[in-house]
Parts: C-alpha cells; structure tokens; sequence
C-alpha cells in the first residue's frame, strides 16, 4: 500500500494532486442541475456534490466553486430562486460530461449537447428529459466555506418525479435498477449493478 503525507500532497504536480484528491474520499452522486435566467436562458451542469440534509423538511444541498467568476448555475439560482436537480444515468454519461465545458452564459449546454429541457408543473427550472430521477428545488439559504471560497447551497425539495419501475412499495428508490451513475474523482464514471439491503439496525443484547 502506498503511503502519502501532506508534504507530498503539497509537492505533488498540480493535475496529479487534483485527480487524487478528487478520488480519495470514494464514489460520488452524478446529477445534472438545471436552471434558467429571468431573460431565459437555460443552463445544465454537472455536478458531484449533491447531498441528503434531512428528510423533514426534506432538504437537499450541494457545493459551487468560489463565485470569482461567472457561475451560471449558482446566478441563476441566486436570481430566480429555483433548480432542477436530475440523475445521470448510464447512456447520458458523456454529453451528461460535456456539460462541465465552460461556455458564456448565452450558450446553453442543452444545446451543445442532446440533452433536452422538460417543464413540469409549471415549475420555472427545466428538467432534463428521459432523467429517472428528477427534482424540483426551492433555494433557502448558502453558507461560505471560509477554508476555500466554496458555497454550500441549501434548498427544499418542492417536487419529486420517480419512474414508477424503481420506485419500490417502502419508498426505496433502486438506483441500480434505474442505470444511475456515480463519479470517480473528476471524469471517471461508473454504473452499479448490485445493491444490498439490511434492515434497521438495533444495538445486539449483551
């Protein structure tokens, strides 16, 4: 097993230290957040970060980068107030990717890719059509993360869309079932097949 010190981090080649660190702390959530301007102008990215926060209410939060400069997604949750969040699954993976291309806010990604926009209940954000997951969130409040200039962003979901074949009669939505995909570090993509349940859990009598 290799071992590595924080010296070594800090002398590592900047893109070996990136990719490393990206995948040291395992497999992450693969969404899309959808959003659009006040002018109406539609942005989807992809992101790594998203997180469960707490069931009731239910809140969802996820990290952006330091706002140093343009952040689509994160001004146009600050504007109108609401995101989509949708699950990448398997066939979407590379244009799901493509996304994290950086281009001016007057060019959408949808449109640079064969993602495509969906409205439901007329809810402002698009979502991305053929998602198995999608989301409808309500943003509520962002906390600065002083160590790096990142922002929590926290919101509530106001809709929930599950394609009835996942959707399983306790709740559980079986994410292997639906092809989701997880993110390895910075680019790497991978597709669970398998899930394993175990009921809840209670302390053994001594």
């Amino acid at each position: 097993m290799t071992t590595i010190t924080r010296d070594d981090i800090d002398a590592m080649e900047k893109l070996y230290r990136i990719n490393l660190i990206n995948s040291c702390s395992g497999y992450k959530s693969a969404n899309l957040i959808g959003t659009k301007s006040k002018k109406g102008e539609t942005n989807v990215a992809v992101f790594s970060s998203v997180t469960h926060l707490g069931s009731n209410p239910p809140l969802l939060g996820f990290i952006t980068r330091p706002d140093v400069v343009p952040r689509n997604t994160y001004e146009n949750i600050k504007e109108t107030g609401v995101f989509t969040i949708n699950h990448i699954h398997q066939s979407i993976t590379k244009d799901a990717h493509h996304t994290s291309a950086k281009y001016p806010k007057e060019i959408s990604e949808f449109d640079q890719t064969d993602l495509k926009t969906e409205y439901k209940n007329d809810f402002f954000a698009p979502y991305v059509k053929g998602c198995r997951v999608q989301i409808g969130m309500q943003y509520v409040n962002e906390y600065k993360i002083e160590e790096n200039g990142t922002i929590l962003i926290i919101a509530k979901i106001e809709h929930l869309h599950v394609n009835d074949e996942i959707l399983e009669e306790d709740g559980f939505i079986n994410l292997a079932k639906a092809e989701t995909a997880t993110i390895n570090g910075l680019d790497g993509y991978a597709v669970p097949k398998q899930h394993i349940r175990y009921p809840y859990q209670r302390p053994k009598k001594l």
